[in-house]
């Protein structure tokens, strides 16, 4: 396999957050339950409002029942690559939460950032641990909600596919060329100090 071109960060920053990236070329590796909750585990500690963890993890590991219940719901161009990953893990999270003083449930207005944040703990600890993650949105909701019995209480943010890097020449020719890390905007397009004055 070749050497990952190098990503330079224009600030100092750990190296952990350079080597993060989303390939689609994977092995077949098995990944083992433990190993699978190792990550999950990570995803377990991330900051939440209010401290209420609304995100929810379903999961499928390769050669298993629950593997075709979110498999077969990602888009024909997902299926494709993700065929070969270790795992396919659903991201849902609560919309509402119930006030303990018994009132009309409340909205959750930090539900889909919070599962980012748990994602982002997943996609980190994937790298210390020699795993490879890759979060996909191109599924069939309604699909999977129904494969999966998610109630209608949650929302399904995204489809993480997790495995062990590959052979990029596994993949069609269109995307052999992508299969390497991504650039980023630079920082000044966005953050800013005080008002809003992005391009876009």
């Amino acid at each position: 396999m070749s050497q990952q071109p190098p990503r330079e960060p224009t600030h100092p920053i750990d190296p952990l957050f350079l080597r993060r990236w989303s390939p689609r070329a994977f092995d077949g590796s098995t990944i083992s339950e433990a190993e699978l909750l190792t990550l999950l585990e990570a995803a377990r500690w991330a900051p939440s409002g209010f401290n209420l963890q609304p995100w929810r993890f379903l999961y499928g590991r390769r050669d298993t029942p629950a593997w075709g219940l979110i498999h077969d719901a990602l888009v024909p161009f997902n299926q494709a690559w993700a065929q070969n990953a270790s795992a396919l893990v659903a991201v849902a999270s609560r919309t509402h939460t119930q006030p303990t003083d018994g009132s009309a449930p409340q909205p959750i207005r930090s539900t889909a950032f919070d599962a980012g944040a748990a994602w982002a703990s997943l996609a980190f600890q994937s790298v210390l641990s020699g795993w490879s993650s890759h979060a996909v949105g191109g599924f069939d909701a309604d699909k999977l909600r129904a494969n999966l019995g998610v109630p209608e209480s949650h929302v399904l943010h995204a489809v993480i596919v997790i495995g062990k890097p590959g052979d990029k020449a596994a993949l069609p020719e269109a995307l052999q060329a992508r299969e390497q890390p991504s650039p980023r905007r630079p920082l000044a397009e966005i953050a800013g100090e005080g008002r809003f004055a992005f391009a876009d």
